[in-house]
């Protein structure tokens, strides 16, 4: 398996973006919505994964609840799986409890589901699947 991502939930990826930008001397995608996740992305390249910056579209999104709660920071852990929904189903199988029970729709035209913190010693963990 393969690390795809590392989510980080940020207020405003205008202002959050160009600093990253600067500080590592590489430039990022253009912000894209992602509609099923009420949330704006803007990832940057860091060696071979990536950075996803998260900015939620409305407060009473994950990534809403979430900076009101914890504030910014990191929010994720992303994994690169060859198909997201049987990884799902292994690990209902043996109990692990999910926040998607099937995949859905990610940014970069990708399949996404996650698996609750709980079941990953905290840490909120997304399978993700490359068309």
């Amino acid at each position: 398996m393969q690390a795809d991502h590392i989510g980080i939930a940020v207020r405003s990826i205008a202002t959050t973006l160009p600093h990253w930008e600067r500080t590592l001397g590489v430039v990022g995608s253009p912000p894209e919505e992602v509609p099923t996740q009420k949330v704006r992305v803007a990832f940057l390249a860091a060696g071979d994964t990536h950075i996803e910056f998260l900015e939620p579209m409305t407060p009473d999104s994950a990534v809403g609840k979430f900076l009101d709660a914890r504030g910014e920071g990191m929010h994720h852990l992303a994994f690169a799986v060859p198909n997201v929904d049987l990884k799902l189903a292994e690990l209902a199988k043996e109990g692990a409890r999910l926040i998607d029970k099937v995949s859905r729709p990610g940014a970069r035209g990708r399949r996404v589901g996650f698996v609750h913190p709980s079941a990953m010693d905290g840490v909120l963990v997304e399978f993700v699947q490359t068309p």
